[in-house]
Formats: structure tokens, C-alpha cells, sequence
């Protein structure tokens, strides 16, 4: 975790990390910076978050037989959902949106309970308007379910969120180890793709070294950039996508057809919807941390509100569930450029993308190995944020040393190991929480605390129960 300076004795107000822009007294948060850095700001936020947001719908749309004119459009439509989703918890609108640099995404979660959505019919290729008539009501549920889930913040102690967070990291770190075997995790890496992304890793860790100010802040977009020009004479650029794109694609609403409702495909999304809730409340306590502003209850219930409206209205231009992106907070705590406004400029990128098919090719072009690099530092920083706040929960006291490494423990099966949960004696519900380690960490994580700290004897033993006295989160 980024550590925390110390505030003025005298009311004094924080010195300005550097990218946090012009704003007087506002909080580096509600900082708007300028037009340069607005932009190339946004762009790093894009680069971070493009695989992300594209992976599922080629990964579904595949699936149930899409042609490639028709995965294109479903990639166009994400990117717009996306787009729009985002600008609502950035920019925020009456009571919904966390007003943080937060990016919001397509769920990487929902792919399996999507291909289990499509296994179920008879034709595969008419599953995309049962799975838009489940998310349209997965995400009302939610919205409605935003104001008490919230709630569930004060079960978030230093051990929990220091727990979650590291695991936030640790989980993504293997995206990155897949950008580099180049989508084949099976596979051992090439020697090319090793070679790009240790140049490009090489290069992101000399320029933030060796540079200040500005230049250091976007040193991820140029050591992208650096990599991606190394890649071309190794012959590992791509072109195609961009080559065939058209120029302006709108994504028609409900195009491949309306919405179906179907009670186990609904019950099915609204599990999913749960475990992205989840994973969005650590995801904004561990963001709140690293801007210094406190995600309380009112700003969790906002931010959730972002995320289930944002799902909500996806189906309609053909989007899917969507929840807050982990990659994008290495970003914020490594570049320390706070303003919401930077993440925005990103939302409104990724609209012009979805509705600019061969601009958003563009940065397609940008190898997966080259991604990789990049994403080794990006997800290492949240891990390492997580050993940060987990410094600070007391692990000399045997329950909190006892709730983290069960916690971890549990989070890390699915890493380690992605078929330890395929028996068909375990239902396909459970298994969408147990197959993300986020998920199946923080819980356990949240039951173990409120077993350790706030029930029976652990109630009752003051400053050793729950730190009700020192933590922000509660």
C-alpha cells in the first residue's frame, strides 16, 4: 500500500502528489489536471484495462457461434458499456457512483455461469438474449440490495481488507503470466514472448527510475509503447483487426435479439452478481486507501449503485455485468495520480472506442507478451499494497495471523490449481464463488473475523476482538 504521510499538526491540508492537477483545497480525488495530462492519463488507464474488457465477450461470443463480424460488434458493445459505466461511478450521478479513479468493466467472473447459460439450450446461438434477460435482472437486484450490502463494511478490519487486497494482486498476476505465454496457459512461454515482456518490464522500471514528474507518471504507457516497437521486427504485431475495422459501428440495442427470462439463468447471474459486489466493496476499500479517501458505507453504496445500474443497462446495447477493475489500482498507486477526472477521460475513451470500431483495433495492436511486462509491475503493486495494510492488523495477535493465512490459503486454490473444484457434486452456484479467489478469500476472510472477533468470547475481549477503535473501515 502506498504509505501515507503524515498529515500537518495545524489543520494544514496534504501536499498534492505530483498529476494530481490544479484545485485549490479540493481533494486530490476531485482534482481536474490538465488537458496533456488528462489525456495520456486516461490512455494508461485504457491500456491496463482493454484486455480485460474484451476478453469475455470474445470468449462468449465464440462460444455460442458467432461469426467474427458479429464478435467484433460484441467487442464494440463492451467497450461502450463499459465506457458508460465507468463515466457513472467517476463522474457520478445523483446517489450512484464512488466519485473515485475507479474503472468499471466487464466481469471476468460471469464467463462461466455465461458458457453454462448457453450449455443449456438447445441451440447455443440463442443464448445471448437469455443471458441479457438474466444481467437486466441481476443488476436491478442489486441496485435495490446496494444501500444494505454496503453495510457489510464495518466486517472489513485491517486483517480482512490487507487479506483481500493481496489477494486482489496475487489473482491477477497469472492474466499477466497468460499475456506472456500468449493466451495459452498450458504452453510453455515462447523465447519472443519472454524477451518482450522483460524489455518491456525492463523499460517501465528504468523510466520510473530515471524520470520525474510527468514523464514518470506514464511510464507504463511508454514502456508499452517501447515494447510494442520492439515487437514489430520480432514479427509479433498484429495488424489484421485493424486492417478489416470499419470506422463507425453503433452498437444497435438488443441486436441479437430481446431479452429471455429464464428462472435458472436468472438465479444464476444474481449469484454472480453477489460475488462482483463483493469484489467491488474490496476493491473500493482498497482504492480509498490508496487516495486517501475513506470508502465509507455512503460511498460504498454509491459505488455499488455505479456497478449494478451500469449491468442493469448493458443489455441493452448488448453489454454484459459489469464491476469495478482491480487492475486499474496498481495503476493509481504506481503513477499516484489520484483524479477521478483521469479515470473518466478513460470511460469517455472507451465510449469513442465502442462506437469507433477501428480506433479500437488500435490497441489491439499492442501484443499480449508487451501487456504482460507491464501487468507484472500493475498487479504486483496491489499485491504488495495488501502486505501494506496487513503490516498494520496486529499479526502478532494469533486469531488476526490465523484469519489472514486461512484466508490466503483458501484464496489461492483456484490459482494454483483451476480444476480443484470441477466435481459435479459441487453446484455450479457455489462454484462461481469458490473459483474466484477473491471471492472464496474474502469470505473467509469476513467469516473468520466475525467467528474470532465479534461473537462470543472474541466480543468480549476489547482491544484482542474487533478494532472497532482504530479502524477506518468501521
Amino acid at each position: 500500500m502506498v504509505p501515507r504521510p503524515s498529515r500537518p499538526p495545524t489543520g494544514g491540508r496534504r501536499p498534492a502528489a505530483a498529476g494530481d492537477g490544479d484545485g485549490g483545497d479540493a481533494h486530490p480525488v476531485d482534482r481536474l489536471p490538465r488537458p496533456a495530462q488528462l489525456l495520456t492519463g486516461g490512455f494508461q488507464h485504457v491500456a491496463a484495462s482493454y484486455a480485460g474488457v474484451v476478453a469475455p465477450p470474445l470468449v462468449v461470443g465464440a462460444y455460442v457461434g458467432l461469426s467474427p463480424v458479429e464478435i467484433t460488434f460484441l467487442v464494440g458493445a463492451s467497450l461502450f458499456t463499459a465506457g458508460i459505466a465507468t463515466l457513472l461511478q467517476t463522474v457520478g450521478l445523483w446517489k450512484v457512483g464512488a466519485r473515485l479513479p475507479f474503472v468499471n468493466g466487464v466481469s471476468f467472473a460471469g464467463v462461466a455461469p455465461m458458457l453454462a447459460v448457453a450449455d443449456a439450450q438447445a441451440d447455443r446461438r440463442d443464448a445471448l438474449p437469455v443471458i441479457y434477460g438474466a444481467v437486466i435482472v441481476a443488476g436491478a437486484l442489486g441496485f435495490l440490495l446496494a444501500p444494505s450490502f454496503c453495510k457489510l463494511v464495518r466486517f472489513f478490519p485491517p486483517v480482512v481488507s490487507g487479506t483481500v487486497i493481496t489477494l486482489i494482486g496475487i489473482t491477477l498476476l497469472p492474466v499477466s503470466f497468460g499475456w506472456i505465454q500468449g493466451g495459452h496457459p498450458d504452453r510453455p512461454a515462447p523465447l519472443t514472448n519472454l524477451a518482450l515482456a522483460g524489455a518491456t518490464l525492463a523499460v517501465v522500471l528504468a523510466l520510473r527510475r530515471l524520470l520525474r514528474g510527468f514523464l514518470q507518471q506514464i511510464a507504463i504507457l511508454l514502456g508499452l509503447l517501447a515494447g510494442t516497437l520492439l515487437a514489430i521486427p520480432a514479427g509479433a504485431v498484429d495488424t489484421t483487426a485493424t486492417r478489416h475495422a470499419a470506422l463507425v459501428g453503433f452498437p444497435t440495442p438488443f441486436h441479437f435479439g430481446s431479452p429471455h427470462f429464464e428462472l435458472s439463468a436468472i438465479v444464476s447471474m444474481c449469484v454472480l452478481m453477489l460475488v462482483c459486489m463483493t469484489e467491488s466493496t474490496a476493491d473500493m476499500l482498497a482504492l480509498g486507501e490508496i487516495v486517501d479517501r475513506e470508502a465509507d458505507e455512503k460511498v460504498i453504496a454509491a459505488g455499488l449503485r455505479a456497478d449494478t445500474l451500469g449491468t442493469a443497462l448493458s443489455p441493452l446495447f448488448n453489454g454484459f455485468a459489469n464491476s469495478a477493475f482491480a487492475q486499474n489500482i496498481g495503476l493509481v498507486a504506481l503513477t499516484r495520480v489520484r483524479s477521478r477526472f483521469t479515470v473518466a477521460a478513460c470511460g469517455l475513451m472507451f465510449v469513442l472506442l465502442g462506437l469507433s470500431p477501428v480506433f479500437a483495433s488500435l490497441i489491439a495492436v499492442v501484443p499480449q507478451p508487451v501487456l504482460g511486462g507491464a501487468g507484472i509491475v500493475l498487479f504486483g503493486t496491489v499485491a504488495a499494497s495488501g502486505i501494506n495494510v496487513l503490516r498494520t492488523a496486529g499479526l502478532d495477535q494469533g486469531d488476526n495471523l490465523l484469519i489472514a493465512a486461512t484466508s490466503l490459503g483458501v484464496g489461492l486454490v483456484p490459482v494454483v490449481s483451476r480444476t480443484f473444484y470441477d466435481n459435479a457434486a459441487i453446484p455450479e452456484t457455489l462454484k462461481i464463488i469458490l473459483d474466484s479467489g477473491v471471492s472464496a478469500g474474502c469470505l473467509t476472510a469476513v467469516v473468520l473475523n466475525l467467528a474470532f472477533h465479534h461473537l462470543g468470547r472474541g466480543a468480549r475481549l476489547g482491544h484482542r476482538g474487533a478494532p472497532l477503535r482504530h479502524n477506518r473501515h468501521e
